[in-house]
């Protein structure tokens, strides 16, 4: 690799691509596919033009590649949250697949609310990103058309949606919840309860398979269902555990809809010294940390969040760079994990 070049082709003194490209000994344009994390560009030269841009301290414009491309560098990713560590590590697991392909993340948060995810749409799609990341299926028809209208390629992240031209990678959030309800079935349970905060679509599909376990095994009950729009939260889940012990004493079993709701639940039936699971079994959903550290441990459904945000990051790169898509629906599963708690 040659000497740095001594002059600088901007008025700010910053490197530019060409002279990353002198540098590195290759064309502007290879240097540019390489950086873009470009396929068909050969790993040595790919090796040696990043070598050069670090040791330029280059840093690409995104403006000036937007222009050039009539795309950013950019893709959006929106969540409903972030102060939801299953959400965090969704991210965490994109990022790491998309930062290394030479594109950056827009971190948008709808807070459950249709018109705010809207409002995220109009303002990153106008910036015209190089994809996008969303949360779920279940959107606003005005979504929809901005997504479509659009053209810039999108998955959609933990559901699975069958429909032409729609990519998605997740799991069946009412399998899993109808084998949880059928694994309490099976220990002898028969007054189970389902308690649900927050609500939204993946929730309430749970809820779903909730009821349809129950209705096939000739048990279910709609009064105890406990349906809270609140947020999700340990303290929620506390009081909820107790407002339905006291109102439904015969209840042997609680499929909590989230894992700080049922830990919630757990860590108040240890202050009341209601034994878990002999009087009560206690269920929960996502294997958040610390569930394993439960008294007892909590028995939940571990999704795979970490599979999906890289799976989903690798189906975008793969429409973005134009390449086929084998499984444009790709359902990842999950696991019952059976701890002491039911």
């Amino acid at each position: 690799m040659t000497e740095p070049p001594k002059r600088r082709g901007r008025a700010t003194g910053r490197s530019t691509l060409a002279d990353v490209a002198r540098l590195a000994e290759v064309s502007v344009n290879t240097a540019s596919r390489a950086l873009r994390g470009t396929r068909a560009v050969d790993a040595e030269l790919v090796a040696r033009v990043q070598a050069a841009a670090k040791q330029l301290r280059y840093v690409p414009d995104p403006a000036a590649r937007a222009l050039a491309s009539a795309r950013s560098s950019h893709v959006a990713v929106l969540i409903p949250l972030l102060t939801n560590a299953l959400f965090v590590e969704l991210l965490d697991a994109v990022q790491r697949k998309l930062t290394p392909a030479g594109y950056q993340t827009l971190i948008g948060v709808t807070h459950y609310r249709p018109e705010e995810e809207e409002e995220l749409l109009l303002s990153y799609l106008a910036h015209r990103p190089a994809g996008l990341l969303v949360t779920g299926v279940d959107r606003s028809d005005a979504a929809r058309r901005m997504i479509a209208d659009s053209g810039v390629p999108c998955v959609h992240l933990m559901e699975t949606v069958r429909q032409p031209g729609v990519y998605s990678v997740g799991l069946s959030q009412q399998a899993a919840a109808h084998a949880l309800t059928t694994h309490l079935l099976q220990r002898g349970c028969r007054r189970i309860a389902y308690i649900a905060g927050q609500l939204d679509p993946r929730v309430m599909q749970r809820r779903q398979g909730y009821e349809q376990a129950l209705r096939e095994a000739g048990c279910y009950d709609s009064r105890l269902e406990v349906l809270d729009p609140s947020p999700t939260s340990m303290a929620l889940g506390g009081r909820l555990f107790e407002e339905l012990l006291r109102r439904q004493p015969d209840v042997d079993a609680m499929f909590f809809c989230n894992d700080d709701l049922a830990q919630g639940g757990l860590l108040a039936a240890l202050r009341l010294q209601v034994p878990v699971p002999q009087r009560v079994a206690i269920v929960g959903f996502n294997d958040l940390s610390g569930s394993e550290l439960m008294l007892p441990p909590l028995t939940t459904i571990r999704t795979p969040r970490w599979q999906i945000g890289t799976q989903a990051a690798s189906m975008l790169l793969d429409l973005m760079h134009g390449q086929p898509v084998a499984q444009p629906a790709l359902d990842l599963g999950f696991e019952l994990v059976v701890r002491g708690s039911a």
